[in-house]
Order: C-alpha cells, then structure tokens, then sequence
C-alpha cells in the first residue's frame, strides 16, 4: 500500500490561493491515477481533479481555470494549486491513487487523511 499525506490547507480570504502536496511513501510512476476529493460537512464526498500516469487532466467543472492539478514523479508527489477560492471550496481536501484508470472513488486503493481548506472573509 501507499502512505499518502497531504499538506498545504490553511484558511484564505476568497480570492486568495493555496497549492496542496501530497507526498507518497513510494514511487508514484507506475500508479494509473492520482486523485484530489473534497468533503464539506453534511455532504457527499466529491472528485476535484484528477491526473493520470501518462500526464491526462480531470476537473470538476466548477473549479475548471481555477485549479490545476500535476504530478512530480521523481518526488513522488502530487499538487494542487488552487486560484480564485470561493467560499463554496471550503472542504477537506484528501488525496487518494488508484493502480487502475477509473473516476470511481470505491475503486481507489489508498487514501491520504486530509488537510482542511477554509475560504473565508
């Protein structure tokens, strides 16, 4: 299994911007797919974005031009800089891998345990 941990939360004025790590315990190379979710309170958990291996994009349409996700292979790390926050993006944010390519979170293999985004004035 891989040990995901993320970093990078804070709060932020709306506006504002944040850039999310996750750093993984072992190579990230050979892993299909690298995932940002969020969770607010009360709601269902939500793909962001995602990227594959082979460098392929994926976004929520509500954060398409804010967010920008990528991956640093050699680092084994993945990042999610975020432009223009809202406060609807107040959530924790969790970074999770999957070995196969797939959008389905139960298909997901390992998860990180979060890092909390608030948007607030």
């Amino acid at each position: 299994q891989v040990q995901l941990v993320e970093s990078g939360g804070g709060l932020v004025q709306p506006g504002g911007s944040l850039r999310l790590s996750c750093a993984a315990s072992g190579s990230i190379s050979s892993l299909a797919v690298m995932g940002w979710y969020r969770q607010a309170p009360g709601k269902q958990r939500e793909l962001v974005a995602d990227i594959t291996s082979g460098g392929s994009t994926n976004y929520k349409d509500s954060v398409k031009g804010r967010f920008t996700v990528s991956r640093d292979n050699a680092k084994n790390t993945v990042h999610l800089q975020m432009n223009s926050l809202k406060p609807e993006d107040t959530a924790v944010y969790y970074c999770a891998t999957s070995k196969v390519f797939t959008t389905d979170p139960n298909r997901y293999d390992d998860w990180g345990q979060g890092t909390q985004v608030t948007v607030s004035s």
